[in-house]
């Protein structure tokens, strides 16, 4: 049979100057100051963006504002499967269809009538994303978004659709990125447009 001892440790008692926490706050002061001087005086860069002046350039893989892309003929690429609207877990997207299959040059039997999107409700995940078998919807970089009333958060085709070519959209989150175009390295980089046009 084994025993074990038991070794009772008793906490050494606090002193005065430990119960009214006086060193702990010079301590946290001295911290606070020693940042604030450093950020002042001595370091090339600062951790604060002064915004919006200056705008951080973010990863290529943000989750921001949806865009619905386009075929060559201007049509919506979303063959309105309801993928994306079963897979959203805060359910923000709704999705009406209409039939398109009279027409013999079209593929696809179905396409949106209405696809609107709650932005206010949207957890930004990406589940849309990854769930459209026909890739039609990606997520832009575009993340600073301000609405008036919940009415304008709900956006229908008519703003998710894509405006211009892709290589010009503000791409982010999407099923295939390609050849990295940039990269995110310390410290943190701006935009440097953003900058000159701050300073002029």
């Amino acid at each position: 049979m084994i025993t074990r001892d038991v070794v009772v440790c008793d906490a050494k008692p606090i002193r005065l100057v430990q119960r009214l926490y006086l060193v702990e706050i010079v301590k946290g002061l001295a911290v606070t100051l020693r940042h604030f001087l450093g950020n002042l005086f001595a370091r090339k860069y600062t951790v604060t963006v002064e915004w919006p002046e200056v705008k951080r350039e973010y990863s290529e893989r943000l989750r921001g504002r949806h865009i619905l892309l386009t075929r060559e003929d201007g049509s919506p690429r979303c063959v309105a499967c309801y993928m994306c609207e079963e897979a959203c877990p805060a359910e923000c997207i709704h999705i009406e269809a209409e039939d398109v299959s009279t027409s013999p040059t079209i593929e696809f039997e179905k396409r949106p009538k209405v696809f609107t999107i709650d932005l206010l409700r949207c957890v930004y995940c990406g589940f849309c994303v990854d769930a459209c078998p026909k890739e039609a919807i990606v997520m832009s970089r575009v993340h600073e978004m301000a609405f008036a009333s919940r009415e304008e958060a709900v956006v229908g085709l008519d703003q998710l659709l894509q405006k211009g070519p892709t290589e010009t959209l503000n791409l982010g989150y999407r099923p295939y990125y390609g050849a990295p175009r940039s990269r995110i390295e310390l410290p943190i980089p701006v935009k440097a447009s953003a900058r000159t046009g701050a300073e002029g």
